[in-house]
């Protein structure tokens, strides 16, 4: 499966970008100027930062903190390094291609990697991955965790969408069975 951002997705990013001057009264450059003033190091407290002393949104301090950064690993325009940065235990790799095999089989579905996921999207994202310790995989879906009893609420907050409300562990790629497969095309039906 390519990893790709959907038309929509695609579109988010370039308004983000083009509206940076425009809603913050500054480019880009004097942003990155003003976060080496910045007292924080963390990435969290210095989106915080942003906004409690400058008013800046969370999607431009996102770029503004992208904007700051030397290149530490490979970018979005490179989806397979990033796959193979994120995906290196066998076992978890083996848990997200059995996942992938069952989008392949569930129509305009779109794989996207991401620097600490794997999402899956329609027109919006329904589904992400993410890998765990000891070869597992997290699988977050656009579903009430009450839809089966292998899901549970989300425990954590995560850096995938919030629509991702259930959540489910997956501690081997044969425990990707017809059930997750069930529950993948009804989020899907939901994105």
């Amino acid at each position: 499966m390519t990893a790709v951002l959907t038309a929509r997705q695609n579109l988010w990013f370039a308004t983000v970008q083009a509206n940076l001057e425009k809603n913050t009264g500054k480019p880009l450059a004097d942003w990155v100027a003003i976060m080496k003033t910045c007292p924080e190091t963390a990435p969290r407290a210095q989106a915080a930062w942003l906004k409690a002393e400058h008013g800046v949104g969370q999607n431009h301090a996102a770029q503004i903190l992208d904007g700051c950064r030397p290149a530490d690993g490979p970018g979005w325009d490179e989806p397979e390094a990033l796959r193979a940065a994120l995906w290196k235990d066998a076992a978890s790799l083996a848990i997200l291609e059995m996942v992938e095999r069952i989008a392949g089989g569930v129509e305009g579905v779109i794989s996207g990697q991401r620097k600490g996921y794997t999402s899956f999207s329609r027109s919006v994202q329904f589904a992400a991955m993410r890998p765990l310790k000891g070869g597992w995989a997290l699988l977050g879906l656009k579903l009430a965790p009450e839809v089966s009893p292998r899901l549970s609420p989300l425990a954590r907050r995560e850096s995938w969408s919030e629509r991702l409300s259930a959540t489910v562990e997956l501690d081997a790629a044969d425990r990707v069975d017809a059930e997750i497969s069930r529950l993948f095309a009804q989020a899907a039906d939901n994105g």
